[in-house]
């Protein structure tokens, strides 16, 4: 009786203040929504709708909405897998707030919605900080503050039920309010001391963003090669290394189970690896993306770690906290002569090992190479392996996930595959043939925004992978098997790559890296034959007037549109065919 005298009590929503209530529920919503995978946010969007147009004219029976609570419950922890995060409880928020209509009848009921949808925005700054999170949460704080506003004015009676709109006195407060609170804002910001760790723990979140990982497994990078996001934005102070000498080292992987590599498990070393330098040094600022994983990259190789970050013995460069925000770092970096010419044995070891039982065919081929070359003729077993390379592979998305024998498939079969396959089955012939070699995985290239200040952005499609073999007297050097002749550079001169000819990577500058859209072109130009050769630009409507366009020749034509839009400012470098 109590229960039904408290429903009693609180006057029914009309169709206009429920539209207002719902409205404010929606502008709470949508900042979290953004911030949660792109399945889940559709399925909380879609049972919000649903749930707010079910329960317009009465509300859901009590079983119903236990059933679908559970139900949303139940999807969420299903989605977000055996880990709970922070972004599995702001899922769980959501999918609560969007059932949240299902019982709203009354004023009282429209100002738990209200007040409870103040909480996502909240939420969502749990997971990011940036400006449209920042902008949205205002938004929600302002059709909150109007739902609230006509809530009151309805239930004083200063407004009719079929008013449709708060009046210019709503307004006025609205704003008074907003005005009173700006000021306690500034102040709280300004004067309220910071600490030097949270109040509380927050967990990590269970489904990562994108990003470097300490792994590498057949498959991995396909949704990070198709994300055209940004990993960093860099700033130069003074002289700037070419697009084909910026790679942006990461972490370096040397041990191998026949399927994933790993960081090796060394003990941390107090000082990086000796080396010695030479050409320009370059000095520059790194924006990086938040990634909740402590992975920084630093163009090869760093000169010193920046406060908060340490530096492996490989060069490896990780921050002491989970970059769970936007992060700044000023760094120095110059190119190597000699990379480490004396390591321990153990490295050597490492460098050597492969598991028993995988790829024969390539383990056979190793084996053959040393004992036509000598003991003295690794560098002509990796120059051997370029060459072949350079001749019969190509690279392309459009390949199915490995076997179990990833190396003899991509090397006596497919022969096709992108940075992924290509460092992995060049590395593991390299330990066949008895060169230690290792995985080092990161970005590479950058492309210059001279509008916003002449800095340089990295995307995560810019990730790559590429190799290291151990020389006698030269340590460390880089070979990139993935842009075929143009590693050949590397070994002649490391750090300081040399137009030469016989290379096949972009046009004006054969060094220079395959940028993220002309890796899309050359996966769809590469399927019909394996080696890459150069050809004039061919307009786009020359390739129309060959026949009926189907999508893909459809897709060639704007393709060449675009190449011919971009060689008019002197964008494009070249155009390419099987």
């Amino acid at each position: 009786m109590i229960g039904r005298r408290r429903r009693a009590a609180s006057p029914a929503l009309d169709a206009r203040s429920r539209l207002w209530v719902l409205a404010a529920a929606a502008s709470g919503l949508l900042p979290l929504l953004l911030q949660l995978p792109g399945t889940t946010a559709v399925a909380v969007a879609v049972i919000g709708a649903l749930s707010a147009l079910v329960s317009w004219k009465r509300p859901i029976p009590l079983v119903l909405r236990v059933l679908l609570a559970i139900a949303a419950l139940a999807a969420v922890l299903w989605a977000a897998g055996p880990r709970f995060g922070r972004d599995t409880g702001c899922a769980l928020l959501a999918a609560m707030l969007a059932i949240k209509p299902t019982e709203t009848t009354g004023l009282r009921d429209g100002r738990s919605l209200v007040g409870f949808a103040l909480f996502a925005p909240f939420a969502a700054f749990l997971l990011d900080q940036g400006p449209m999170t920042m902008a949205l949460g205002l938004v929600a704080v302002l059709c909150a503050l109007v739902a609230m506003l006509r809530l009151a004015a309805l239930e004083s009676g200063l407004l009719a039920a079929d008013s449709t709109g708060i009046g210019r006195l709503g307004a006025w407060q609205i704003g008074r309010l907003v005005l009173m609170g700006i000021p306690l804002a500034l102040l709280t910001f300004w004067l309220f001391p910071r600490l030097g760790s949270p109040l509380w723990g927050l967990p990590d979140r269970a489904v990562a963003r994108p990003g470097l990982s300490d792994t590498m497994s057949p498959g991995q990078w396909i949704d990070l090669l198709a994300d055209d996001t940004p990993a960093a934005r860099v700033v130069f102070f003074g002289p700037t290394p070419r697009p084909s000498q910026m790679y942006w080292r990461g972490p370096v992987m040397a041990e191998f189970d026949g399927r994933t590599w790993r960081r090796a498990d060394w003990p941390a070393a107090p000082t990086p690896a000796p080396v010695t330098r030479q050409g320009p040094r370059y000095d520059y600022q790194l924006d990086y993306e938040p990634t909740d994983r402590r992975q920084l990259i630093a163009l090869e190789l760093a000169w010193s770690a920046p406060e908060g970050t340490t530096l492996s013995a490989d060069y490896e460069l990780s921050a002491q906290r989970p970059l769970a925000a936007l992060t700044r770092w000023r760094l120095q970096s110059q190119a190597v002569a000699t990379f480490n010419p004396q390591p321990r044995a153990q490295v050597l070891r490492q460098a050597l090992q492969l598991p028993p039982g995988f790829n024969p065919r390539t383990l056979a081929l190793g084996s053959q190479w040393r004992r036509e070359a000598g003991p003295q003729g690794d560098a002509a077993i990796v120059q051997r392996a370029l060459a072949w390379i350079g001749k019969d592979f190509a690279y392309t998305l459009d390949v199915p996930l490995p076997g179990r024998e990833i190396a003899d498939e991509f090397l006596f079969q497919t022969r096709r595959g992108f940075c992924e396959h290509f460092s992995s089955s060049f590395v593991i012939l390299m330990r066949a043939a008895g060169i230690p070699a290792r995985v080092v995985t990161g970005y590479v290239g950058g492309v210059r925004n001279p509008l916003g200040g002449g800095y340089w952005i990295v995307r995560r499609q810019d990730a790559h992978a590429w190799a290291e073999v151990w020389l006698p007297q030269r340590g460390w050097v880089r070979v990139d098997p993935h842009r075929r002749g143009c590693a050949r550079a590397h070994l002649r001169h490391p750090g300081r790559p040399r137009p030469g000819r016989g290379n096949r990577c972009r046009g004006a500058d054969p060094h220079e890296p395959l940028r993220p859209a002309q890796r899309l072109a050359a996966t769809q130009l590469e399927r019909g034959g394996a080696g890459l050769q150069r050809r004039p630009p061919e307009p786009a409507a020359r390739i129309l007037r060959r026949g009926p366009a189907g999508p893909d020749q459809a897709g060639l034509a704007v393709c060449a549109g675009l190449r011919h839009h971009l060689a008019g400012h002197g964008l494009a470098a070249g155009t390419w065919r099987t």
